[in-house]
């Protein structure tokens, strides 16, 4: 790492006694003077680390590109590709991505953190392809949270239908175009690629693999729904990881009336290794795993009316 000039520490020296005196308008003056000097400073427990800063703009915190990218990204679908590393991962998603997104669609991607240099891997990308629109956090996706970095992802989404994809899901072919048929039932609200139905027979103990047709919840391995739904009713905001937090979404979307739907065609996409899952801190993803299911069975267990008629049990 580059030696840091000194009278940048004095800066973040500055900037700390700030915030000691809850100035934040200073504290916010002094990080943008930081950062047009070509430094990142970020906020730690034990005070604050300093770092070069890469060569786009990375927002401080979730508050901020909220509030500076509300209904930034038009298209007829916009689909959101969270990236928390994994460089080898976002190239090959995104490649595969834009070599096959139709018409009238665009990607928005959310750099959590350049773990690993991910960040600067969609800078390369976004900046020679238009239709990849990249953000940049300081905060890792587990400092973030999965849902709240959703929902800026629906809150910069201008479009018809909103769309959320993993990393380790890679297009063979085009999977948007056969999806969208299914909306032409009014009654659709979500699709995707993977569903699955609650099993009652073990008092929703479980989840298992659900056929085409109406399905209980669809996985954030790639999802799409309509962008009007999803701004009504997004993810929970307390779920911090993604796992059980797909099947509480698509159970409150059900809870509101309208219908989630496996499409009765293969879509062109595999899975490579899930690295959120596989290569997670696993107390932390189990620990929040855990609260996002015993929220899920609080809010929704024994309303087996809102289940499709197929589900098992």
């Amino acid at each position: 790492m580059s030696e840091i000039p000194q009278h940048i520490v004095d800066l973040a020296d500055q900037r700390q006694m700030a915030r000691a005196d809850k100035d934040f308008a200073l504290s916010d003056s002094l990080r943008d003077q930081i950062a047009s000097l070509g430094w990142l400073i970020k906020d730690t427990s034990d005070g604050f680390v300093l770092s070069v800063a890469p060569p786009f703009v990375q927002y401080p915190n979730m508050q901020q590109l909220m509030q500076e990218s509300q209904n930034s990204v038009s298209a007829k679908t916009v689909l959101l590709v969270i990236i928390d590393g994994w460089p080898i991962d976002t190239r090959e998603c995104l490649t595969a991505l834009t070599a096959y997104l139709p018409p009238e669609s665009c990607v928005v991607a959310i750099d959590c953190g350049n773990v690993d240099g991910a960040g600067e891997v969609l800078h390369e990308l976004a900046v020679a392809d238009s239709r990849i629109h990249e953000f940049h956090l300081v905060q890792t996706l587990n400092e973030a949270g999965w849902s709240p970095v959703v929902l800026a992802g629906i809150n910069m989404a201008n479009s018809e239908f909103f769309g959320v994809m993993d990393l380790s899901t890679i297009w063979d072919a085009d999977a948007l175009t056969p999806l969208l048929p299914v909306f032409d039932s009014p009654d659709v609200a979500l699709t995707g690629w993977r569903g699955v139905n609650v099993n009652t027979a073990d008092e929703w103990r479980s989840f298992v693999d659900a056929p085409a047709g109406s399905a209980d919840a669809i996985l954030s391995y790639y999802m799409v729904m309509r962008t009007s739904v999803a701004r009504e009713i997004g993810p929970h905001p307390k779920a911090k990881f993604y796992r059980n937090a797909d099947m509480e979404w698509s159970l409150a979307v059900r809870s509101a009336g309208h219908d989630v739907v496996v499409p009765n065609v293969e879509l062109p996409v595999h899975q490579e290794r899930h690295h959120g899952y596989h290569d997670s801190d696993p107390q932390y993803r189990d620990q929040q795993s855990k609260k996002t299911y015993d929220r899920l069975l609080q809010s929704f267990r024994g309303k087996n009316h809102i289940l499709c008629s197929s589900g098992p049990g």
